[in-house]
């Protein structure tokens, strides 16, 4: 069951204490509130922010089934106890033998692993859904969809226009903008409040870099003897082949077509073998794109690995020689093997290069793991030291960052979790914790602290003058878009754009469901079917871009897919009149109660509930 969530305005009323609203008499509390959020939540977790936003929701929703309930009341509609249980022989048919009640308990059961609910609770939803069902039958039964409907709305969304464009994009005229120190300083003056310097800190700290390890560290060879020998099973190869292969497809051919690429496909094998080069075959004929560019070269396949006839030549076929024609699901293939190696397992000789960086890696992991715990104990409790004193026990050197903001990189330490918010929590002189950082573990100590501050006009000029190039392209762009607007009126567009040194497109026939690609959508662009031929529009905003155009051709809808489409037309019309008349009465439905005062609302409580932070 799915209560529509409309919101409306209501009246007001003067009642306080936990009752948002009342409705012909029937108060709406924070506890009903409360309780349907719950329900919700109970479904999936609602976000803190998105929580006054679900509250406005409910109450709605709850004010709309109270005006329901008191309009069933004047007019004698009503939901029986038969209604509903015919209802729930559709919803819960477990708890139903032949259509006769199999009892409480297997009910109670069904509903509880169904729906999440109690039985008291499900049914309640139950019987508001199909009163509402009630109403919105006899708001909308009456309704019929004309052929004229149809047609009109068939035409409306298969009529297509054509048109020249403009697009007039602020980021591009910002390169326009002419900057005069005078204007900058206005404008600096003019926005002090948006050019605060938040507070900085500059840092002293030491970084146990596992990159630095890992050059020092030196594994032996019995070292990399013990991984190849706990890892044997990975350095065991199966039979595999390397092969090159020609194909020439067939797939989705008739049996005509297929013999006419088997006749080439042979014609292709004698000339090899009669002396032409394998590889230069491939890269001229073959029609596996993927392989043709190297020769045809696959590389190497083992068992398994191909389609059954393939596998068969290349794990038969002597080294060196060419197959005759392989026919597969894909087409016929010539097939040539270069190399075969049987299964075995490789060498540490082989593999010990590939090992080398593995072993390395480990063994500067666990030191500087080691090293980091050392260096935890060093810093912390009754034994910390000075970061001085332990950058030379541990032979790292002191380091210092730039002044830094909240959130921001800390030079070599990086970003990890909860080092920035840790080092704007200290006092000057006071050392972080040691953090792993993504390279090794650090640790910093607060040198110095710059408080926030209004940035004068020389710090934050880079980003005042780029925000000045912003704000002045986006009114550049508004002005010429207007200009050129009001110009292809009477002028032609292409010589207009020209003039602004803009760039004339041209669409292909746009549908109302279609898109104009790098620009937008019908719906964006909807003015366009409002145009006659060599109409020009007005600038439209499309994503922060302006466009003008001028349509250049009308295609209207062809009628012959008319009839094959009149059904589907017919639901999705009827549909639509069904949903505008029903909110029509709810919409009448609402303002005849707030008039009669027989719907107000706390609206001090109401801010309260559904105020956004």
């Amino acid at each position: 069951m799915v209560i529509t969530l409309a919101p409306g305005p209501v009246g007001s009323m003067d009642e306080r204490g936990d009752v948002v609203a009342t409705v012909a008499g029937s108060p709406i509390t924070m506890l009903d509130v409360q309780n349907q959020l719950a329900r919700f939540e109970r479904r999936q977790p609602i976000p803190q922010a998105l929580r006054p936003f679900y509250a406005r929701q409910v109450i709605d929703a709850l004010m709309f089934e109270r005006m329901l309930d008191s309009e069933a009341r004047r007019l004698g509609i009503r939901v029986t106890d038969e209604d509903v249980v015919e209802r729930l022989k559709l919803l819960v048919p477990s708890a139903f033998d032949g259509g006769q009640f199999a009892g409480r308990e297997r009910y109670a059961l069904a509903v509880e692993t169904q729906f999440g609910m109690s039985v008291g609770e499900f049914e309640e939803l139950v019987r508001k859904a199909m009163l509402e069902e009630k109403f919105r039958r006899l708001v909308t039964d009456g309704l019929t969809v004309s052929f004229e409907d149809v047609e009109r709305e068939y035409r409306r969304r298969n009529e297509k226009v054509k048109f020249d464009y403009v697009v007039v994009d602020p980021a591009e005229m910002e390169s326009r903008v002419r900057v005069t120190p005078e204007e900058l300083k206005a404008y600096y003056d003019a926005n002090l409040a948006g050019y605060m310097v938040p507070e900085r800190r500059v840092v002293r700290y030491i970084h146990l870099d596992i990159d630095q390890v890992r050059q020092r560290v030196a594994p032996s060879e019995d070292e990399l003897r013990a991984y190849y020998n706990e890892n044997i099973e990975q350095y065991r190869v199966q039979n595999r082949a390397r092969v090159s292969h020609i194909l020439l497809k067939t797939t989705g051919m008739t049996d005509s077509e297929v013999a006419e690429v088997e006749k080439k496909a042979q014609d292709l094998l004698t000339r090899i073998r009669r002396g032409a080069k394998f590889e230069d075959m491939a890269r001229q004929f073959s029609e596996d794109e993927a392989n043709k560019a190297k020769g045809g070269d696959l590389d190497w396949i083992v068992p398994g690995q191909t389609v059954p006839e393939f596998e068969q030549a290349a794990f038969s076929l002597p080294i060196g020689q060419v197959s005759d024609l392989v026919k597969t699901s894909y087409g016929f293939h010539i097939v040539k093997v270069a190399e075969r190696q049987p299964a075995r397992t490789q060498s540490f000789e082989e593999v010990r290069a590939s090992i080398l960086p593995i072993v390395t890696q480990e063994k500067a992991e666990s030191e500087v793991n080691a090293v980091g715990d050392r260096l935890t104990a060093a810093t912390r409790g009754a034994t910390r030291r000075s970061i001085d004193n332990v950058a030379k026990d541990f032979g790292l050197p002191v380091r210092e960052s730039a002044p830094v903001a909240a959130g921001d990189p800390i030079a070599d330490l990086g970003n990890p979790a909860g080092l920035s918010g840790e080092i704007f929590s200290l006092a000057a002189g006071e050392m972080t914790g040691v953090v792993r950082t993504d390279r090794g573990y650090g640790v910093a100590v607060v040198k110095e602290i710059q408080p926030a501050h209004q940035g004068t006009f020389d710090e934050v000029r880079t980003r005042l003058e780029a925000d000045y190039r912003r704000e002045k392209g986006v009114e550049l762009a508004r002005t010429r878009s207007q200009e050129l607007a009001d110009r292809a009126k009477a002028e032609p567009l292409t010589v207009v754009a020209r003039s602004f040194g803009l760039e004339v497109k041209t669409s292909e026939p746009l549908a109302r469901t279609g898109t104009v690609a790098g620009l937008g959508g019908a719906r964006q662009l909807g003015v366009a079917f409002t145009l006659p031929v060599n109409g020009a529009s007005s600038p439209i905003n499309v994503g922060g871009r302006w466009v003008v155009l001028r349509v250049t051709a009308r295609e209207e809808a062809n009628l012959a897919g008319l009839a094959a489409e009149r059904k589907d037309l017919e639901v999705q019309i009827l549909s639509s009149k069904q949903s505008l008349a029903y909110e029509s009465f709810r919409e009448s439905l609402e303002t005849r109660l707030r008039q009669e005062g027989k719907l107000r609302v706390n609206q001090d409580l109401m801010k309260r509930l559904t105020a956004t932070s």
